[in-house]
């Protein structure tokens, strides 16, 4: 076991599992609804937070706000040995509560997180940062994982889509409201200091492949050949938006929907987007020439425009995945991901 570790007072950690970004189309309809005890942090001591660009084992994250957000991927858990622990945003982290932490989305945030393994959908709070191993997409609390049904198995396939701000009771800006007889939050925007602007500029400026521009004061340039982690657009047009309906966005109060999901998924790992096809095979005849094997060229639509995605695979599981990744990490594709659909 590894021990955590702490960079700009976010907290790494060990993860139980993976995954990347790209799309499938699921339609989140839900058809029966179950509904556990309430567990919904309070927010105190926490701060609406987006965060500025880091460096973990030579993958460059940028943090960013994204109401569009909607990804697939393998998601985890993590639970007794970072409870009551403060997250990345100044929050405490309880393994029971409905909460989970994101490499890139801004703290905290609402998302829907389903299983695309057996239907299972909630609503949880992301207010930590992580999981900070290859491939994996979102890092659950004990009882969420538990509620999506992969808690003992340690990893799932998942899709997550990004609901809304979260509420921080009694944050100056945080006004309170009510709806249907109950308390709602309409939050502030995450904060961004002018640092933390040019950051986010800079990130813009970058292809895949990492840029050669200046950072930014206190963050590290990027090896020439490492591979920006900057997500390529992945918003298919066959993605239907959040089912979610109301003024406000659901608490994560426990409500397990069971929506539809397909039938089998695949698994690859992708090495890069790109919108030149000869870009992409460039990267593809180069993982050939190291060895790596069934490699495509896989060209897709995003917002009316065509990509073409460098990827391994199918590969028959996560473990297989995380083989894949380790040897593309090592052959200089540190922007690799493991990607399902």
């Amino acid at each position: 076991m590894s021990v955590a570790k702490s960079l700009s007072g976010w907290s790494f950690r060990p993860l139980h599992g993976a995954l990347a970004l790209i799309m499938v189309p699921l339609f989140l309809a839900g058809c029966s609804t179950t509904k556990e005890k309430p567990s919904v942090p309070t927010g105190e001591g926490g701060y609406y937070k987006v965060g500025k660009p880091y460096q973990i084992a030579g993958v460059w994250y940028y943090p960013k706000e994204d109401e569009r957000y909607d990804a697939t991927g393998i998601g985890s858990w993590y639970g007794p040995q970072f409870h009551g622990k403060r997250t990345a945003n100044g929050e405490f982290f309880d393994q029971e509560q409905l909460t989970a932490a994101h490499p890139t989305l801004p703290m905290p945030v609402l998302v829907r997180v389903t299983n695309l393994e057996n239907g299972r959908s909630v609503v949880v709070r992301v207010n930590d940062r992580g999981p900070f191993v290859n491939g994996r997409e979102i890092d659950l609390s004990r009882k969420a994982a538990e509620l999506l049904g992969y808690d003992r198995q340690g990893t799932a396939r998942v899709r997550v889509q990004f609901v809304g701000r979260a509420p921080l009771p009694g944050i100056p800006g945080t006004s309170t409201t009510q709806i249907a007889g109950q308390d709602s939050f309409t939050a502030p925007k995450p904060v961004m200091d002018e640092s933390e602007k040019r950051s986010i500029n800079v990130a813009k400026t970058t292809s895949v492949v990492a840029t050669t521009l200046a950072p930014p004061p206190g963050v590290k340039t990027a090896p020439a050949n490492a591979v920006a982690s900057l997500p390529a657009p992945t918003t298919p047009s066959t993605m239907r938006p959040v089912e979610d309906a109301g003024l406000q966005p659901p608490e994560p109060d426990g409500t397990v929907e069971q929506v539809p999901v397909p039938p089998r998924t695949s698994i690859f790992v992708q090495a890069g987007s790109f919108r030149n096809f000869t870009n992409a095979e460039s990267v593809r005849q180069k993982m050939l020439s190291q060895g790596v094997q069934n490699v495509q060229v896989s060209p897709t639509m995003v917002d009316g425009v065509k990509y073409y995605r460098v990827r391994v695979g199918p590969l028959s599981d996560v473990s297989t995945a995380d083989a894949s990744m380790k040897t593309l990490t090592q052959n200089g594709h540190a922007g690799a991901r493991i990607v399902v659909e």
